[in-house]
């Protein structure tokens, strides 16, 4: 059975109901359906008759290309999440970084090289792994009364001769104790290792796809499943296969020209997170092309993309006939849809 979550008139996540009761809700105006970046929600016009709430609690599978979340109580599962990593940063310094040496080889204007600075912190393409997962769960708990975490523990590979590596300075390492470190200030946070996600997935009867990018809830959902029913110490069949697909949109920062030439010796100047006016991801309503997001512009147009593929739909869309509808950091799809008769690519 699907639940639709439901938040107060000050927007604090109630605990999850049944489509049929939300929809009795809005057909008698006592609630107002809306969307939270993919999921469908009801917002309630009225005090709630009790508040009432049951331990809620997030089960996270960590992936190198696709991550899985699952969302449940001891009672019922409510959602389930996969969502594609964030994992283009690392080559993205390396691009910025080769482009500066390069501009001071050929004595272009640029800022001094800064010797002997401390960078310290996390790694960019670390941070940004991690402050994606952080930026789902903060997303998912807008929604969802969450009380608990229960986090599948990766661990670095040890270099040999280097026995501090593992505990201290592998990039993954760092990056996971800061994001624990954020999870428990939200809800109490717990973690398990690899071997024992396993062998509770196996006791109950689960199976997991060897097909890591698939689209499907074997494909790592069925591991958060098994985190999250970890909380309780129950693990029944999951009721809930469905899942939601989110993929993080790319914005390219501005540069100071492209990487190549154009005609005539000339580098365009590249990048940018507004188009005329309008910000990159901005979801609009097209007349010809429907539910779409903002990408890129050229001269007095912009170019619009599918909301559901990414796919670019058209270059040449005027911004006076668009409908700005919301701003959008990632998009979302499901299949089949989470709720019959709506468009999944609604925000």
């Amino acid at each position: 059975m699907q639940f639709v979550p439901v938040v107060d008139s000050n927007q604090k996540p109630l605990m999850p109901t049944t489509p049929n009761r939300a929809a009795s809700w809005i057909r008698s105006r006592k609630a107002t359906p809306f969307w939270k970046k993919g999921i469908f929600c009801v917002r309630l016009n009225q005090e709630p008759s009790a508040r009432e709430y049951q331990d809620t609690a997030i089960g996270i599978d960590p992936g190198s290309k696709r991550e899985g979340f699952t969302v449940g109580s001891d009672a019922h599962q409510y959602l389930n999440v996969q969502t594609k990593a964030v994992d283009w940063v690392k080559d993205a310094i390396e691009v910025r970084r080769n482009m500066r040496r390069a501009r001071r080889f050929r004595n272009t204007p640029c800022r001094a090289n800064r010797q002997n600075r401390k960078r310290g912190g996390i790694p960019p393409s670390t941070f940004a792994r991690w402050n994606w997962k952080l930026r789902i769960v903060k997303w998912i708990a807008k929604v969802f009364p969450v009380t608990h975490f229960n986090v599948e523990d990766i661990g670095a590979v040890t270099k040999k001769g280097q026995r501090k590596w593992n505990s201290s300075f592998s990039p993954l390492e760092v990056g996971k104790k800061w994001f624990y470190a954020e999870l428990r200030k939200i809800a109490t946070t717990f973690t398990q290792e690899g071997w024992e996600t396993y062998n509770l997935r196996i006791g109950a009867g689960l199976k997991k796809s060897k097909k890591k990018l698939a689209e499907t809830f074997s494909a790592h959902c069925v591991d958060s499943y098994i985190l999250m029913r970890a909380c309780f110490g129950s693990y029944p069949k999951p009721e809930n296969e469905k899942v939601l697909f989110v993929t993080p949109l790319r914005f390219h920062r501005r540069q100071l020209h492209m990487l190549q030439f154009a005609e005539g010796n000339l580098r365009k100047s590249y990048g940018g997170t507004r188009s005329m006016g309008i910000t990159r991801g901005t979801l609009v309503q097209h007349p010809k092309h429907g539910l779409s997001y903002v990408g890129g512009s050229s001269k007095s147009s912009i170019s619009l993309h599918s909301a559901q593929t990414g796919k670019r739909l058209c270059q040449n869309a005027k911004p006076e006939d668009v409908v700005i509808l919301t701003n959008l950091k990632w998009r979302a799809h499901s299949s089949p849809c989470l709720k019959a008769g709506v468009s999944c690519a609604k925000v």
